[in-house]
């Protein structure tokens, strides 16, 4: 019999004296809980394993799963944010694509500002502009459809009423799996539960000390949609700071300005600022790009020019 201070077996776990016989299994973390993940094998068996808190697992990653020994496997993306308050945060892994959600009433500047993390970060952006029902919507939908519809893929859409969900379930049953991330207010969970009504955006996190959970969300979870393609909810995930993006990939991925910078501005390696024979510059002269683009490309640049000389100082103290 376990003595009293015994610690409490893994759920799904073999007992003591068989784990050294067992096999690493290869699986896919699909839950996060804090102290625990939820990791779902290739046979369709699902398990819970302990891990620390700040383990660096995250879902969508891979991993073999020996005993209660998680080994994680190379990532092929990953998507980090910085916060409000500078702190980095590890999203997801091996996604694909991202979704960035708006709505009437999103902050300007946050659509470029995802669209150039999502490419930096080598994932596929798409636009979803939801609640198209409003009266309001339809002239701010068509203005960014004439804007961004040319270069990716926007879904103007109702996730309460259902209008435009099916081109958007369309191409996520293509294989895709992505996240959304959207500011307060753009119906985020209102979409995940369009598209994926068996979602439970409620799941308890597990507390340090039992199984019974704190009731309160989880860090994220991925979800099979019913026809096709794979959805990561990730609660809080709202504001979107740039995370080790360089002054060159800004103007690389920054929408609608990388094909000016190579092939309508004089110089290859503009910026767009006061350099002589700007594209950019023109356009928004004459009315064709707004101003506030170019006010948005500019901070972004700023943070990015910002982050590499304060890596530059760190070099040259050490």
């Amino acid at each position: 019999m376990a003595g009293k201070g015994s610690r409490k077996p893994v759920i799904g776990s073999a007992p003591e004296g068989e784990r050294e016989k067992e096999r690493p299994s290869s699986g896919l973390i699909v839950s996060h809980f804090g102290v625990a993940v939820e990791v779902l094998f290739r046979d369709g068996g699902r398990r819970m394993v302990r891990v620390k808190r700040n383990s660096g697992h995250v879902v969508g990653d891979e991993v073999l799963v020996s005993g209660e020994l998680l080994e994680r496997l190379p990532r092929k993306s990953e998507l980090r944010r910085r916060d409000a308050r500078g702190g980095i945060h590890l999203v997801a892994a091996n996604l694909d694509v991202l979704g960035i959600a708006v709505a009437p009433g999103s902050p300007p500047g946050f659509l470029d500002r995802a669209i150039v993390a999502a490419r930096a970060a080598g994932l596929l952006p798409f636009v979803v502009f939801n609640k198209i029902d409003l009266p309001e919507a339809r002239a701010q939908g068509l203005s960014l459809a004439a804007i961004y519809g040319g270069m990716l893929q926007f879904f103007p859409l109702s996730a309460v009423s259902g209008e435009g969900l099916d081109p958007l379930r369309a191409f996520l049953r293509e294989g895709h799996r992505g996240a959304f991330v959207g500011t307060t207010g753009v119906g985020k969970s209102s979409l995940l539960n369009a598209l994926c009504p068996d979602i439970d955006l409620k799941v308890g996190e597990l507390s340090d000390n039992d199984w019974h959970g704190k009731h309160t969300t989880t860090v994220s979870s991925l979800h099979a949609l019913p026809e096709g393609g794979e959805l990561v909810d990730t609660p809080g995930f709202r504001d979107f700071g740039l995370v080790d993006i360089s002054s060159s990939e800004v103007a690389a991925h920054f929408p609608g300005f990388e094909s000016l910078q190579v092939n309508g501005c004089r110089f290859h390696n503009c910026r767009h600022r006061q350099e002589p024979g700007c594209a950019v510059v023109e356009l928004v002269r004459k009315g064709e790009i707004a101003p506030e683009r170019l006010e948005t490309y500019r901070e972004l640049l700023g943070e990015a020019e910002a982050a590499e000389e304060a890596a530059q100082r760190r070099q040259w103290k050490k």
